[in-house]
C-alpha cells in the first residue's frame, strides 16, 4: 500500500484534472454539450438501450438523462423506438447523423490531446491510459456499500500524515 502522503498528492492531482475537463468542454460545438456527447459515446460503445440503462451508465438521475436524450433526439442524432418487450419503454439508438457528430467529437478530442501531449512519448501516453483505466476499475462499486470506505475506517482528519514531523493535514476534496 502506498504512503498516505501519496494518496493526498493523488487527490490534489485529480482535482487539478478539472482543467483538462474544461479544455475538453471548450472544444465541443455549442449544439453538443458534454451530456449530449456522453449519450452519443455510450450508445456507440454499448449499442442500443433503454433510457434507464443509459441513466445507470451516466450515473445521473432519470430527469437529467431525459433532458440529454431529448436534446440529441431533437437534432436527429438518436432515435427512440418502442421496446418490443415493453411498449411503455423506448429503445435508444444512434443514427448515422449521430455517428457523424460523434466522429467529429472524437477527432476534436484526439487533436486536442495530440497537441497538448506532443512532448509525451507513446509509452508515457500508454502508461497514463493503463493507469487511468486501472484507477477507474478500482472505483467500480463491487458491493452494496458503494465505493466509499466503511465506518470502521475512522476519521481521516485525526490521522497523522506520513511526514516525519508528525503533523496532521486534511486533504480538501
Amino acid at each position: 500500500m502506498a504512503a498516505r502522503s501519496q494518496y493526498e498528492e493523488l487527490a490534489r492531482q485529480l482535482s487539478a484534472v478539472g482543467a483538462v475537463k474544461r479544455g475538453l468542454a471548450r472544444i465541443l460545438p455549442a449544439e453538443c454539450p458534454g451530456g449530449s456527447a456522453a449519450v452519443l459515446a455510450l450508445l456507440s460503445r454499448h449499442g442500443e438501450m433503454r433510457i434507464s440503462r443509459l441513466a445507470e451508465f451516466l450515473a445521473v438521475d432519470m430527469s437529467v438523462t431525459s433532458r440529454h436524450v431529448a436534446h440529441v433526439a431533437e437534432r436527429g442524432w438518436i432515435e427512440r423506438s418502442p421496446d418490443p418487450a415493453d411498449k411503455r419503454s423506448r429503445i435508444l439508438r444512434l443514427t448515422p447523423a449521430g455517428e457523424s457528430v460523434l466522429d467529429d467529437l472524437n477527432c476534436r478530442t484526439t487533436e486536442m490531446f495530440a497537441h497538448n501531449l506532443q512532448d509525451w512519448s507513446d509509452d508515457e501516453v500508454g502508461q497514463l491510459n493503463t493507469l487511468l483505466a486501472r484507477l477507474r476499475d478500482s472505483f467500480s462499486c463491487r458491493s452494496s456499500d458503494g465505493c466509499a470506505p466503511g465506518r470502521h475506517s475512522g476519521d481521516c482528519r485525526s490521522r497523522p500524515t506520513d511526514s516525519h514531523d508528525g503533523s496532521y493535514t486534511r486533504t480538501p476534496v
